[in-house]
């Protein structure tokens, strides 16, 4: 299968490769999305094997040609950094759009794949603790329900949605917030029952199979040596899971671990290398759940080909990773005379 890897970075945008890591290419010149912009996010968009979306310091930018050519998308959004986006895979339409730091952190939603966006009612205060600016950081749809929508903030709380975003619920209120609880790094949201969400804080995870009624910690300082977690995927059409953790941030190292039973319970991952910070972003698809790439803090890019049992790490290094997708296709002339728009 062809694949597009793509990373995005703070500093140098977007770098992507489409000969499985051999080369990888910047950027050109003359571009909307520039070649030395803060790139925070990513998103495939499932209509489209070749597109994607990125979240910026300076709005929504799009791409239809495997990250080659971007275009603005001209929005509300423009005068926000967006921190994540997130779509229902079966309903694409739908979108949405975390905002922060620096700008205000507000969720955004949109009803036509893109275009055009407008506030929901979730909107935090210009300042927090921790962080001094809150950002969105952790955005989940639910597989069974594309009404339901889980936001999480850094730092700032859990909340749920059951109407596509008109009304919000908090969810973390009977939580200690002395043990970080109210910074939310990211969040998965299981199908088919029992119903199960894993929330993902600054120092551990918790884990409803209620639907969100109640919810067990676990203490990733107590079970793992490393406190600092910081990005969690589930790998596509199954149960298992990939958590990156780290000794903080940006740290001096890594971990990788993988839960073939919802989170239940958790292995560590032989790394070749060692990792030089926190792990920071994992990138699936489900054109082949065995293919994973995962990214830490200060560069380094680890792949596996079976699902994460094993990982090597990439010859080449980058900038701050901020996010990692990759796509099963590759820019080529009919690609580039007909790249799709949002």
């Amino acid at each position: 299968m062809n694949k597009t890897l793509i990373v995005s970075t703070d500093g140098q945008a977007v770098l992507r490769s489409h000969d499985n890591g051999a080369t990888w290419r910047r950027l050109t010149i003359n571009q909307e999305l520039e070649y030395d912009d803060c790139v925070r996010c990513l998103l495939a968009d499932p209509r489209h094997p070749e597109a994607l979306f990125a979240g910026t310091e300076k709005g929504l930018f799009y791409s239809g040609d495997c990250g080659a050519n971007w275009t603005r998308i001209d929005s509300v959004l423009n005068d926000f950094t967006i921190w994540k986006l997130a779509v229902h895979p079966d309903h694409p339409d739908i979108m949405y759009a975390g905002t922060g730091s620096p700008s205000l952190a507000i969720l955004f939603r949109s009803r036509d794949g893109g275009k055009t966006w407008s506030r929901t009612g979730l909107e935090m205060p210009p300042k927090c603790a921790g962080v001094s600016r809150p950002r969105m950081l952790a955005l989940a749809v639910d597989p069974d329900d594309p009404l339901g929508v889980w936001a999480g903030v850094e730092e700032g709380g859990l909340y749920r949605s059951r109407d596509g975003g008109d009304s919000w619920q908090r969810v973390d209120t009977d939580w200690a917030p002395s043990r970080g609880n109210s910074d939310l790094h990211d969040i998965v949201v299981f199908p088919g029952a029992p119903k199960t969400i894993l929330a993902l804080v600054v120092n551990g995870i918790y884990k409803s199979t209620d639907d969100g009624v109640t919810w067990n910690r676990l203490d990733a300082k107590e079970t793992w040596g490393l406190y600092y977690t910081r990005v969690l995927r589930r790998r596509p059409r199954n149960g298992e899971l990939i958590l990156g953790i780290g000794d903080g941030t940006p740290g001096s190292t890594g971990v990788i671990l993988r839960s073939e039973d919802r989170g239940g319970t958790w292995k560590e991952m032989p790394l070749p290398n060692q990792p030089n910070s926190c792990f920071w972003a994992v990138g699936t698809n489900s054109a082949d759940p065995d293919f994973i790439l995962a990214g830490t803090k200060f560069g380094h890019l680890y792949r596996s080909e079976d699902g994460g049992l094993t990982w090597r790490k990439e010859w080449r290094e980058f900038s701050e990773i901020t996010d990692i997708v990759w796509l099963p296709a590759v820019p080529g002339k009919e690609a580039d005379d007909h790249a799709h728009h949002p």
